[in-house]
């Protein structure tokens, strides 16, 4: 019942991600990175079970839970890096932009299907088989890893340690604009698009006058809007900068669309095109930081992008909760969608201003 609780629940799970990335990410480029998933996964399957616990319990501590999302933060900090800098590993340099596309794609669209799935358990079975069942997904993932054969991998060399791994990653990424660019993009539509889930439950319950099953309804709508936006860009390469301009636009038309539906039936539509939109955005993004950069910055600059999420979940959560309790459960997606706007002028004057190198 407080906005501001559950944008700061958000800050809790994501704040790490500020603080340990950019280590985090100089750690991936020079360890085993297989053998350093194992471990996070497994680690990330143990709180999964944990929180099932606390939630088959009638009143569970909210201190323990705030606990238990600082710690999933701080395994996301280094499982992140070290996830997306191992996609260049299991496939050729010639099949790289597509895979970082597929991948981009199926983490994108995870990140819709997996709270309408969440909705759909939670008015149906409870929050405690959700996380139980969220546990046992782990299973596959680190099946998998063992299953992988190493010497079929591509992998790069380790980076030596020299005490400026974590410098030399901002310096990069401060030599090539159409990544501080997108980067500076991803900061400003992050802090309201990446906090849909602090928003979206206050605009069903507060100004639509929906519940819980209409919460999961909306989600799953969103869902299906990412699969048809996952069909757009499942052909295409999507490295560009001007990929990343579209989708911030689209985005913001979307989101300001949602923000003055007067029904939770009249939400469906909008809800539909905020997923296709913010599908094709996030690809771009996270697709641009992976393809045509250093294979040795792979980890430092993926880092520094998983670092921004965190920030942005971190001054966000608490912005977008706080000012839907201020102004109603419209506010923070209207003021979300303008600033998704904002950003795809400005991200367009970069483009022009600092076109491409020939390569």
């Amino acid at each position: 019942h407080s906005g501001l609780a559950v944008g700061a629940l958000a800050a809790c799970q994501f704040g790490p991600l500020v603080v340990l990335s950019a280590w985090a990410g100089a750690v991936a480029d020079r360890t085993d990175k297989r053998r350093a998933l194992l471990v996070t996964q497994s680690l990330e399957m143990a709180q999964s079970a944990t929180l099932a616990v606390l939630a088959f319990l009638p009143h569970p501590s909210l201190v323990l839970l705030y606990a238990l999302a600082l710690a999933g933060g701080m395994l996301l900090a280094f499982d992140n890096p070290l996830r997306r800098s191992f996609v260049p590993e299991m496939v050729s340099k010639d099949d790289l932009p597509n895979a970082v596309v597929l991948y981009s794609t199926i983490v994108a669209l995870s990140q819709v299907t997996g709270p309408a799935l969440a909705g759909a358990l939670v008015t149906t079975v409870g929050f405690g088989w959700c996380f139980a069942l969220d546990g046992v997904t782990y299973l596959a993932v680190i099946a998998c890893l063992i299953m992988m054969r190493g010497r079929e991998l591509f992998r790069q060399p380790p980076q030596a340690r020299t005490g400026r791994e974590v410098r030399e990653g901002f310096a990069y990424v401060a030599s090539v604009p159409q990544l501080w660019i997108s980067f500076a993009m991803f900061a400003c539509v992050g802090l309201f698009f990446f906090n849909l889930r602090v928003a979206l439950p206050m605009l069903v319950t507060r100004s639509l006058n929906g519940t819980g099953v209409a919460f999961a309804v909306l989600c799953a709508i969103m869902s299906s809007g990412a699969v048809v936006g996952t069909l757009v860009v499942a052909h295409k390469r999507l490295v560009e900068l001007r990929h990343v301009v579209v989708g911030a636009l689209a985005l913001g038309c979307a989101m300001l669309l949602l923000s003055v539906m007067p029904s939770v039936h009249a939400a469906v539509l909008a809800a539909f095109f905020v997923g296709a939109a913010g599908i094709v955005y996030m690809t771009a993004s996270t697709t641009i930081a992976q393809v045509d950069i250093r294979r040795d910055m792979h980890g430092r600059v993926l880092a520094l992008q998983t670092a921004l999420i965190g920030g942005a979940a971190l001054v966000g959560g608490p912005i977008v909760g706080h000012l839907a309790d201020l102004a109603g459960g419209r506010a923070p997606i209207a003021v979300g969608g303008v600033v998704c706007l904002l950003a795809a002028g400005l991200g367009e004057l970069g483009r022009r201003r600092f076109p491409p190198r020939a390569r």
